[in-house]
């Protein structure tokens, strides 16, 4: 089915037994603020690394999995059927920056991030800038063979666990004053502070704080390519990270189907199961449809990418797979909600916990409305045809 090779189904297989052995620790996780013992959390993320699941989308070169987008993908899916993101040990480091790197940059942070002995997390996003980075205020000041950064940044997903951060902001002076720089920072470092740390509606150990850099001084060999190339990254990491984004809405809806599927054939009301009701009947062919469709549609665009696909196309296809994918997500998880009941509103079933952790996936890495600005605007450039 949808043509995977013996190697994607070999790989999609590992990844589905992953998250099969992770699921039993979800109703701990959630009943301990998202937060498992360190030793299980460590385990985990060796058992990802054991099974080749870890690192997949970087070169196998560096000791990364080598994998297609296709395969990236599959993996992603499967993480996707995990709440609480205890499935995030399945990590996927930076793809774009080995081809930027210099050699030191690759010893200090891109091979041990491989390995799975640094993290990190991205300081982007402002209080006024989410999805339009351009709108970013934070400041980045050339001062000997250092950097000065400046800025507040919000929702800095995993800080909490992360050692360096990728920290973007605007030039100030230079030949390249007003345009964008991308760094890495350590942490921590001499004027990084937590500002808050604000409660979210799911319920995850990795944070998303308010994060704060006053006069950061950083060496110059932390500079990711060259001034006034931090939107080229910044795109290139949204185009990755809308079609993992996707991917795991794909994994979300697909757990849901099978667990409101089971219930609707076990659970009865006046002698008959309520899966023989149409209101219900409805409910779940509608959601196998519409998850066929997102995963017909995910593929597709991964394929594209494989395949070599413009990256303006690539860009319209990563818009419209997490568009789709994280709508029909919320359809599915709002649909399991009711068809279980009371149950459905408890924090041990798992519809209650996806209803909540789905809800995001059309907010971050860009909202839907900015999604459809962004098909939109390539439907009036290239033609509907060239896209779909």
């Amino acid at each position: 089915m949808y043509g995977l090779s013996e190697e994607d189904l070999r790989i999609q297989a590992r990844a589905r037994a992953f998250a099969d052995e992770l699921i039993p620790f979800e109703v701990e996780a959630e009943h301990s603020g998202g937060e498992l013992p360190a030793d299980v959390v460590a385990a985990h993320k060796a058992r990802a690394i054991e099974l080749g699941l870890f690192a997949t989308n970087m070169p196998a070169g560096l000791g990364g999995g080598g994998c297609t987008s296709l395969q990236q993908v599959l993996v992603q899916e499967q993480v996707g059927r995990v709440t609480n993101a205890l499935a995030w040990v399945a990590a996927t480091p930076p793809s774009w920056l080995p081809a930027v790197a210099t050699p030191y940059q690759l010893e200090k942070f891109v091979l041990p991030t491989v390995r799975g002995e640094r993290e990190e997390c991205y300081a982007i996003t402002e209080e006024g800038a989410g999805s339009d980075v351009d709108g970013i205020v934070a400041t980045v000041r050339r001062d000997g063979d250092d950097y000065l950064l400046n800025g507040e940044k919000w929702h800095v997903t995993s800080y909490n666990s992360a050692d360096y951060a990728f920290f973007q902001g605007k030039l100030v002076g230079g030949e390249h004053d007003g345009e964008h720089a991308m760094l890495m920072v350590d942490i921590p470092s001499p004027g990084v502070t937590v500002v808050r740390t604000p409660a979210y509606t799911h319920t995850f150990s990795h944070h998303h704080p308010v994060v704060a850099f006053t006069d950061v001084r950083v060496p110059a060999t932390h500079l990711v390519g060259a001034e006034g190339d931090g939107m080229s990254f910044a795109y290139e990491w949204f185009r990755f990270e809308r079609m993992m984004v996707a991917a795991r809405c794909l994994g979300g809806a697909q757990r849901l189907v099978e667990e409101i599927t089971a219930f609707a054939r076990e659970r009865a009301v006046q002698g008959k199961p309520i899966g023989q009701l149409g209101a219900i009947q409805a409910m779940l062919a509608d959601s196998l449809t519409e998850l066929f469709a997102a995963r017909s549609m995910v593929y597709e665009a991964a394929r594209g990418i494989d395949a070599g696909a413009d990256v303006k196309v690539q860009h319209a296809q990563c818009s419209m797979a997490k568009l789709y994918a994280s709508e029909m997500a919320g359809r599915v998880a709002d649909r399991a909600v009711q068809i279980f009941g009371g149950r459905g509103y408890m924090r041990e079933n798992v519809a209650e916990r996806l209803f909540r952790e789905l809800r995001v996936e059309r907010i971050w890495e860009g909202t839907s409305e900015v999604q459809r600005s962004i098909i939109a605007d390539q439907m009036i450039k290239r033609g509907p045809r060239l896209l779909a």
